[in-house]
């Protein structure tokens, strides 16, 4: 769980700048209590890892990877592990040395998702951001290459996240980092009170096929 010191900045993020930035405050609902019920804080990336090792003769499939919700902090044993808090989300914060304060300086906000065509996991990254004062100094890189350090670890099959088309620069820069558009996909959301209904069985399925067959009749005249 976010600690009540760096839920304020987690807020900050989630509900003024970042939302700000992409012309959407009036769209977040999130509150102070509800980041602290759903999201958690990711362990320190500095890991830990004690091997595991068998001694069985039987030839079979072994996946000796760590999963994705092991504990990778830097100290801590086999008999007395350290957990993490338990959240939909994770939060993967980044602070500036030492000798700046340790300030929390950006974040990652990401969960884990699945590929069923490579049978491997993988994250999606939710949100960046770094805060306005320490922008140009590499910390959005910084934050993606820990994802993608934690993708391998996992031994996941790709990191993934969307980015607004008008927002060329940002475009810009993570194709420079090696991610590729995926323009043959469409993205779609159920919410608010069409989720309601959907989950309440009130959509006429057969209703909302026919219309879909109109639009493409129409589409191909």
């Amino acid at each position: 769980m976010v600690t009540a010191s760096e839920r304020p900045t987690v807020r900050l993020a989630t509900r003024e700048e970042l939302a700000a930035y992409e012309n959407a405050s009036g769209s977040v609902k999130a509150t102070e209590a509800t980041l602290a019920l759903t999201l958690s804080l990711a362990p320190s990336p500095h890991r830990h890892h004690h091997a595991s090792h068998s001694h069985s003769s039987k030839k079979h499939a072994h996946n000796d990877k760590p999963p994705p919700d092991e504990p990778l902090s830097s100290s801590g044993s086999a008999h007395a592990p350290h957990t993490q808090t338990s959240g939909y989300a994770k939060t993967l914060l980044l602070r500036t040395p030492e000798n700046e304060g340790a300030e929390v300086a950006g974040m990652a906000l990401y969960f884990h998702n699945y590929s069923t065509w490579r049978a491997q996991p993988g994250i999606y990254l939710e949100d960046l951001f770094v805060l306005p004062q320490y922008r140009k100094r590499g910390y959005g890189t910084l934050l993606i290459r820990e994802l993608a350090k934690e993708v391998v670890r996992i031994d996941g099959g790709r990191l993934e996240w969307s980015c607004l088309k008008w927002n060329e620069p940002s475009l810009r820069f993570y194709e420079k980092l090696g991610a590729t558009q995926m323009e043959e996909w469409v993205g779609l959301r159920v919410d608010g009170d069409a989720l309601k209904r959907l989950a309440k069985g009130e959509v006429d399925v057969e209703e909302a096929a026919e219309g879909a067959k109109k639009v493409e009749k129409s589409g191909k005249d």
